[in-house]
């Protein structure tokens, strides 16, 4: 009785709706009330931001829609050809399915650069100095996004003996698997907490490009690393050394310190 007592303690038995509420047979979704919310809460630290600097609240408006599209657009193309080309090139319309599943998170970080690249040439910004900004609060949409999939029960790790592990019951697991979801979460967190602090405490800010640089190695380096411990997404990894997230990470961990060499070489100020 003692021993199955302990092993009912040792490990969290999720089984969380993903459901918020139901009315008939339809019912908002935790996933995207989180994803959202990482939209709202970025939207008004860049508010204050943008006030701080004089400039008007309706060009944030514009940019949150570029960075919304170049999120979605991103993620779920990074998605289709990244992890499924073969399926989603046979099959193109199955692409536009969005609400079916399947976003990549390299995919919305290449998107959000390329809808940014649209919005600076537009409004007439600084490149660097608009990313040193978002990639504050990018970090915390990216912790939304992970418990989300967390109420999900997707994306989770290998088999653990470790007392956090959770047994996801609802996507019909039996044993203990790593929550990769909150590891990712948490270190997300973790980089938008640092950075927000550098950037209000420090003169960071004054070197264009390097909270911009720091963002995409703590970003990645901890996705490369979460890696180890995750579950497959496709059956393609399987037998690979590094996965498709870990490949896909190292030009982003290499590009960001490459940005803050140059950022550190030349200080700029605002």
């Amino acid at each position: 009785m003692q021993k199955i007592l302990f092993m009912l303690l040792n490990y969290i038995h999720w089984n969380v709706n993903p459901e918020i509420f139901t009315i008939g047979s339809w019912g908002p979704r935790w996933y995207g009330m989180l994803f959202a919310s990482g939209f709202v809460f970025g939207y008004y630290i860049m508010l204050k931001f943008f006030k701080k600097e004089g400039i008007k609240q309706e060009v944030l408006d514009s940019l949150t829609m570029y960075i919304f599209l170049g999120t979605l657009i991103g993620a779920r193309l990074g998605h289709c050809l990244f992890y499924e080309p073969s399926y989603y090139l046979s099959n193109p319309i199955k692409i536009l399915m969005v609400w079916q599943g399947g976003l990549a998170s390299h995919g919305a970080a290449v998107g959000i650069l390329l809808a940014l690249y649209l919005f600076v040439r537009k409004f007439k910004f600084s490149f660097l100095w608009l990313l040193d900004r978002l990639m504050i609060v990018i970090p915390l949409a990216l912790f939304c996004i992970r418990m989300g999939n967390l109420m999900n029960s997707e994306i989770y790790g290998h088999v653990t003996s470790l007392p956090w592990g959770f047994i996801f019951e609802r996507d019909g697991q039996t044993e203990p698997k790593h929550p990769t979801q909150i590891y990712e979460g948490l270190s997300y967190f973790l980089t938008f907490a640092l950075l927000y602090v550098l950037f209000i405490k420090t003169n960071i800010k004054e070197h264009k490009g390097l909270i911009f640089g720091l963002s995409f190695i703590f970003l990645f380096t901890a996705r490369f690393f979460i890696e180890f411990v995750k579950e497959n997404q496709v059956g393609f990894e399987k037998g690979m050394t590094l996965n498709m997230g870990q490949l896909l990470s190292i030009p982003f961990i290499l590009t960001g310190f490459v940005l803050i060499w140059v950022s550190l070489k030349k200080p700029v100020k605002q």
